[in-house]
């Protein structure tokens, strides 16, 4: 049976939270629009039209949505040659490749974004596939995305663990089936992730790595209270 290590890529895998929050808050003050960027902050990890519902609400006028959305990827795109890393996080794709994992990158990124969080995460030798919001028609915390990269990675819920730093990624694993792990690193609380499914919390990749054996990851049958949680 393969197992699948599914992998949210913005603010687990890279630094960028806080650069969509930026340009998203800039994006909205352009076209008139007055939000708090720590509002923003809470909806990053929805695609953009759904991040839209949630800050602007959904009976809103959509004409603009799409030169709001234009001018968020212009923004963002500014810092495609310099995106940040997190600490460790290609050591710890690679680890469990070579463990026997499948895996998956889960993304609310469209293909264009992804492929430069892609390089700057660096480790496409250690990844099997890439999900990304442009391969489903509704995104987290929809199970679409997960249930997508599992059948990328032809593994089923029951051997899947879903890492990621939002509410949005812990529901849309939770409602796919698989084991959920959070990350602090993305800025969300630790409750707000084990309310919405977490099943373990670390502060980030590097802590999880250094925490493989007593996570999700390294349990057998899955499903199974945790014992490693890090503080």
């Amino acid at each position: 049976m393969n197992r699948a290590a599914l992998f949210d890529v913005d603010g687990t895998l890279a630094d960028t939270n806080h650069l969509h929050v930026t340009c998203w808050w800039e994006a909205l003050r352009q076209a008139g629009h007055d939000v708090m960027m720590h509002d923003i902050h809470r909806a990053i990890g929805l695609p953009g039209a759904d991040l839209l519902d949630h800050l602007l609400g959904a009976d809103r006028d959509k004409d603009r949505d799409d030169a709001l959305s234009a001018a968020h990827d212009t923004l963002y795109g500014t810092y495609f040659d310099r995106l940040p890393p997190l600490d460790s996080a290609a050591e710890l794709l690679r680890e469990l490749h070579g463990r026997g994992w499948r895996v998956v990158l889960v993304t609310s990124a469209q293909d264009h974004e992804l492929d430069a969080l892609r390089r700057a995460v660096d480790a496409d030798d250690a990844i099997t596939a890439t999900a990304s919001s442009d391969d489903v028609s509704e995104g987290k915390p929809a199970p679409d995305p997960v249930r997508h990269a599992l059948g990328l990675a032809d593994a089923p819920a029951r051997a899947a663990v879903l890492v990621g730093d939002t509410v949005w990624d812990m529901e849309a694993g939770t409602r796919a089936g698989v084991t959920c792990v959070g990350l602090l690193c993305g800025g969300i609380p630790r409750a707000d992730l084990e309310g919405a499914g977490a099943r373990s919390v670390y502060r980030n990749p590097a802590d999880l790595l250094a925490h493989l054996d007593q996570s999700p990851f390294g349990q057998s049958p899955f499903g199974q209270s945790p014992s490693g949680q890090s503080q």
